[in-house]
Formats: structure tokens, sequence, C-alpha cells
């Protein structure tokens, strides 16, 4: 199998690593680098097609391809017809460009969501990692197809979604202990991308006024930064001096330790197609403080929705409640831990290569 990911880093990275490390069929990796996402949408067919057709010369056949998002589909495979020959194709949709929220002052650009329009109709099948992703999309198409000036692609949707199915990523969860209360005074974790869809804003506000109301936390806010600037959690290291006992981007094993310790994780997100780090944060016995919309319903099953969701505008009262409270809080999400389980890898994959070979018995060639 081939499987090519056009920006190879985050949870992009950890996807393709889990599913070479985990899958009992031969895979083959073509990659970018996680950078110039635009690019790689607009130019990255060419030299991800040209990186193809040296693998497949080392490697020989092909069985089936599987491809991120972040590639414009439709003329990656035009690119390698000669060489890959009509094998099966699917693409998975780590997010796509219909849903992304627009920064504060940007306009909207229909370019890129054409070229997701494009790959999904030209893959076979196409996974997504969450249904909200999937309806959401299905939801944003009539209104970017309806805006063409003649022959309008509207009537093709119907067809497309019925080739869709959710496939989660599969998470790294095995070295995550599963305990509750672990420190003294109660960690806080936000460990997300610094990033205005995942709203720091909030998040550094929230906390700021519980450290106000004099509440006994320490917080950790870790993830990858891609602004110049992140000036609000700047804020928050500079006002709480100590009591933030990580800030910015930590190695893999210094993470999983932090994860360890963990006593509630929170989100404010905007924007959220699935959400690896907040899996693997209840998988480590954290307390969720996750706002009621994105994929957090579908991540956290039904039964424990009113304990772990909050609604919008009450991420302060529910996260003040949950630090004064924190054993009560603790046992009204028992049972999450094991929840999460069904995320490992270990599980996942088996979904993964069965789905692998079905597609290849129905677009393909037997194996």
């Amino acid at each position: 199998m081939l499987l090519v990911e056009p920006y190879y880093g985050g949870s992009h990275a950890s996807w393709v690593d889990g599913i070479k490390k985990h899958s009992k069929h031969k895979i083959t990796c073509v990659t970018h680098p996680d950078s110039y996402w635009r690019w790689r949408l607009r130019g990255g067919a060419v030299t991800l097609a040209e990186e193809t057709k040296a693998a497949v010369t080392t490697v020989g056949k092909i069985d089936l391809a599987l491809v991120s998002s972040m590639v414009d589909l439709s003329a990656w495979l035009g690119l390698t017809r000669k060489t890959l020959k009509d094998i099966p194709t699917v693409l998975y949709l780590h997010e796509n460009q219909l849903n992304y929220p627009v920064k504060p002052g940007e306009k909207i650009n229909d370019e890129f969501a054409i070229t997701n329009w494009r790959s999904l109709l030209a893959a076979d099948e196409i996974w997504f990692n969450s249904d909200f992703q999937r309806q959401a999309l299905f939801q944003a198409l009539p209104s970017l197809l309806h805006k063409a000036p003649d022959f309008s692609h509207e009537y093709l949707i119907t067809e497309v979604k019925k080739r869709t199915r959710v496939v989660p990523v599969g998470v790294e969860l095995q070295d995550l202990q599963g305990s509750k209360r672990k420190e003294e005074i109660p960690l806080i974790l936000w460990n997300q991308r610094w990033d205005y869809d995942k709203n720091p804003e909030e998040i550094a506000s929230s906390i700021l006024q519980l450290a106000d109301e004099k509440i006994d936390f320490n917080i950790a806010l870790v993830g990858e930064n891609v602004r110049n600037n992140p000036h609000e959690l700047l804020e928050v290291r500079d006002q709480l001096g100590e009591r933030v006992v990580e800030f910015g981007f930590l190695p893999r094993d210094d993470y999983l330790r932090l994860l360890n310790k963990a006593d509630v994780v929170i989100s404010a997100a905007k924007h959220e197609f699935f959400g690896i780090s907040v899996v693997e944060a209840l998988a480590a016995g954290a307390i969720p403080v996750l706002p009621n919309h994105q994929s957090y319903p579908e991540i956290i099953p039904e039964p424990w929705h009113t304990s772990a969701l909050y609604t919008p505008g009450e991420l302060v009262d529910r996260l003040r409640d949950v630090l004064l409270n924190l054993d009560t809080w603790s046992s009204t999400t028992e049972g999450l831990v094991q929840e999460m389980q069904k995320y490992d890898w270990s599980v996942m994959i088996d979904t993964y290569d069965s789905l692998i070979e079905s597609v290849i018995n129905e677009y393909g060639h037997n194996l």
C-alpha cells in the first residue's frame, strides 16, 4: 500500500506513523514536510507524483493508495496514471477547507475548497476522521458549488456522499496510566495548537479570572506554537509565574509524563474535527472540561455528556466547580479512561486493515 501524506507533522505524522507501525500490510510512504500548506494544495501534487514514481520503481506493484487531504488528489492521480495505472484510491480527511474558520480580517477564498471538492470526486472512497466533519462538509458543499456561473456540480453531491465512511484516527495510548487525582494542587492541562481556531483568548482569560479569585491550581500550556506573538498565553505565564509548570512544545517523553500528571484537561476550541490531544488526556485520567460542540460530543459517549461538556460561555463556571470539587467530578467522569481505549492503535488498526482489504477487493484486484 502507498501512504501519501503531503503535510507530515503533528497529528498527520502520528497517523502515518501509527499505520506504518501497526498495519499487517506492507506500507510505502511518500511525504512532504508540514509547512506551506497553501503550496501543498496548489503544487504539492507535482512533487508528490515525482516521489511516487521513484517509490514505485523501488518497491514494485502498489495495491492501494491512501492519500491525506492536503493535496489536489485529482492532479496527483493524473500525474501518476502511467505509474499507478488505475489502483484503488482512498482520500483521508483530517480536515477540509470548506469548514475551516477564517482568521479575523481574512477574506474567504474558495480556491482550496474547490481543490478539496475535486479530490472528493477523484477518490474511490473518502474516509473522515469524525462524523462531525463529514456532516459539516456536506452541509457546506451546496453553497460552495452554487456559486458556479454555469455547469454547477451540485448534482454530484449525493453520489460522492455514498462513497464516504467515518474512520477515526488511531492514537498511541499504551504509555498512559489512566489514574485519577495525581497532584496535591490540581493541574490543569491545555494541550492544543496555539492558533486562533483553538481559542487561546478564552483559555487565557478564564485561567486569569480563576487565579484572581484565589482558586488553587497549576496550569500547563503546551502545544505547537504557530504564531509570532501568542500574547494572551504569554500574559498568563507572566502573571502566574511558577504556577505555569509547562509552557510551549514538549518532546514526546516529557509530554507523556505531563499527561500522566494532569488532573483536568480543558478546551474552548472553535474548530476541532477529532481531538487527539483530548483523547490522550482522557486516556490518562484527566477530567474533561470541553465545549458541547465540534467533535467533542462524538468523542465523549452520550452518558458522559452532562459531566464532560459545557455550553458556550460557561467555561469559567464549569472549571471553577471542577477545581473546587475535584473528587466529585472525578467520580462523574469515571469510565472515560476505558472508553478512550477504542481509539488506541492496537484496536483501530484492525479497522484500517480490514477496510484496506475491502477497498482493494471492491475497486481493484485481490490481495
